[in-house]
């Protein structure tokens, strides 16, 4: 399901926003340009519509599944990926395809390797992959590649096109050395100048790879030695966006247009950099596993519109479901989702997730909320048809609308 393009035809303000290790259920698409989160559940709701329908390119993420991990962190790590697939196999619309940023298995077993394939081949859609350390510890990587590398280069790194979007699949995993960062090699960055070069500089470009591209954390290993060579060769794109995984938790990062982002597990989290004197599976609470496990879902949206990234329990999102409520997630200065259809008498949940407080208005003044603070929520129930649009009157420019069906 992956291919090569090799051969293909023709500011603001730096910021850094760490969010906490707790766990998230999410997705992601894309629209002029612009990377957008926005939870999973939420794709059930009508939030994921087809790429070409009018609302923008729509994908999910998936990453460290750790299959063959049983350690008390985790004892059953493929019934949380099953629970990452069925969020994603819920959704009527389900999103164009799916990216796995690694650590498909734990120490890189066939058997591992069979059971993440068959739980990955009960998603109806094609799903892209890049290695993590751990698929490569045996034979030098010849195992993932015969089973998920088809179509790509060296060892692993591809790129694909999807809706005028441009997707490159990077391998930093590889010939790591003690002490040291992941490294893309000479090889791979070579092919990546070729690969971007005919590409015209408005077009939108997603990098998705398994260790980050920053230095999130050197200390522990968390950072990518070459990053800056790969990254020089994208300056001249106005939207690049970086996904990748390996620290099993949500962290944002925003440098003028390059907008970092890295994925929960669906295995076992890790600690907060230099909170624990090394990185590994942390235990949790049993009842509170599937709170600190998630997965991405990214849009592209309208490109006046910040990137935004919501973190939301598996746990919470099920009780929600569960409660016949529609939650909408308020993050980074937008509603996620902007737009929801819901059926006369729903009751919609706005929860506010930024570090800003926000508040919920009714252009019709049908409605309002107090000011929520950080984690506030609010909640209205729609008694009669029609279409409610509805802004935040601290900064007017963010707005939204529930069409009652």
């Amino acid at each position: 399901m992956t291919k090569n393009n090799d051969e293909r035809q023709p500011d603001r303000r730096q910021f850094l926003h760490c969010m906490a290790w707790v766990g998230t259920g999410a997705m992601w698409s894309m629209a002029g340009g612009v990377l957008k989160g926005t939870p999973i559940e939420q794709a059930g709701r009508g939030a994921m519509a087809h790429p070409g329908a009018g609302s923008g390119l729509h994908f999910a993420q998936i990453s460290d599944s750790h299959i063959g991990f049983d350690k008390p962190a985790n004892m059953d790590v493929t019934a949380t990926l099953r629970a990452a697939v069925a969020k994603i196999k819920a959704a009527p619309e389900p999103p164009a395809f799916v990216l796995h940023t690694g650590d498909l298995t734990h120490l890189s077993r066939p058997a591992e390797f069979d059971t993440l394939q068959q739980v990955m081949t009960e998603l109806s859609v094609p799903v892209f992959y890049v290695p993590g350390e751990h698929d490569v510890l045996e034979d030098d990587g010849k195992s993932y590649l015969g089973r998920f590398g088809a179509g790509t280069l060296g060892a692993g790194w591809h790129s694909f096109d999807q809706a005028g979007v441009h997707f490159i699949g990077l391998v930093n995993v590889v010939n790591l050395k003690a002490g040291g960062l992941g490294t893309l090699g000479n090889e791979q960055l070579e092919w990546l100048e070729r690969d971007v070069k005919r590409l015209s500089s408005s077009t939108p470009i997603v990098v998705f790879a398994h260790i980050p591209l920053w230095s999130v954390y050197p200390e522990w290993g968390w950072g990518t030695d070459d990053s800056a060579r790969a990254l020089s060769y994208l300056k001249r794109f106005g939207s690049v966006s970086v996904l990748n995984g390996h620290i099993h938790q949500v962290m944002q990062k925003v440098e003028g247009h390059v907008t970092f982002h890295t994925a929960m597990s669906t295995a076992f989290p890790q600690p907060a950099p230099g909170s624990a004197p090394s990185p590994g599976p942390m235990k949790v609470e049993a009842d509170r596993l599937r709170k600190v496990l998630g997965l991405a879902r990214m849009s592209f949206h309208d490109v006046k519109h910040p990137i935004a990234i919501t973190d939301l329990p598996l746990e919470e999102e099920m009780k929600t479901a569960s409660a016949g409520e529609t939650p909408i997630v308020v993050d980074n200065f937008s509603f996620a989702p902007s737009k929801v259809t819901v059926a006369n008498g729903a009751t919609v949940t706005w929860t506010n997730r930024d570090d800003v407080p926000h508040n919920i208005v009714s252009t019709e003044q049908r409605f309002k909320s107090p000011v929520l603070d950080t984690d506030g929520k609010f909640s209205h129930t729609f008694d009669a048809p029609g279409s409610y649009r509805y802004f935040c009157s601290l900064h007017p420019r963010m707005t939204g609308q529930i069409v009652v069906s």
